[in-house]
């Protein structure tokens, strides 16, 4: 399975796509703000990376709004609010055969670039 969870309106999840040749034949695309992830898809994500935090964005607006920062938050936590609010999912993410891939970081680009080529 080839499947990327990503976000139309990124201009980085864009310019990642681009840059790694990625298009619909050759991956399932899934933009997650038309496309809400589903609590299995989110649970088989956690299953690939071990925790619901390593999905969790702190970068996402709300997460400062909401006051996230101060609360100590569980593994269920970090789940329900990556369920409800599609900007807390640190994106893209890769899924590639058994293997997850989070986050637009120099590092992860080149792993996926690494694993597709």
């Amino acid at each position: 399975m080839k499947k990327i969870y990503y976000l139309s309106t990124c201009s980085t999840c864009i310019r990642i796509i681009k840059e790694l040749g990625i298009t619909e034949t050759n991956f399932e695309m899934q933009d997650i703000k038309t496309q809400p992830m589903t609590e299995a898809q989110v649970d088989e994500m956690k299953a690939l990376s071990g925790s619901y935090e390593s999905l969790f964005s702190r970068r996402a607006m709300k997460y400062k709004s909401m006051g996230l920062g101060s609360q100590d938050l569980s593994e269920m936590d970090y789940k329900r609010l990556i369920v409800e609010e599609y900007t807390f999912l640190k994106r893209p993410v890769f899924i590639i055969d058994e293997e997850i891939f989070i986050g637009n970081s120099k590092k992860i680009v080149e792993a996926v670039n690494a694993k597709i080529n």
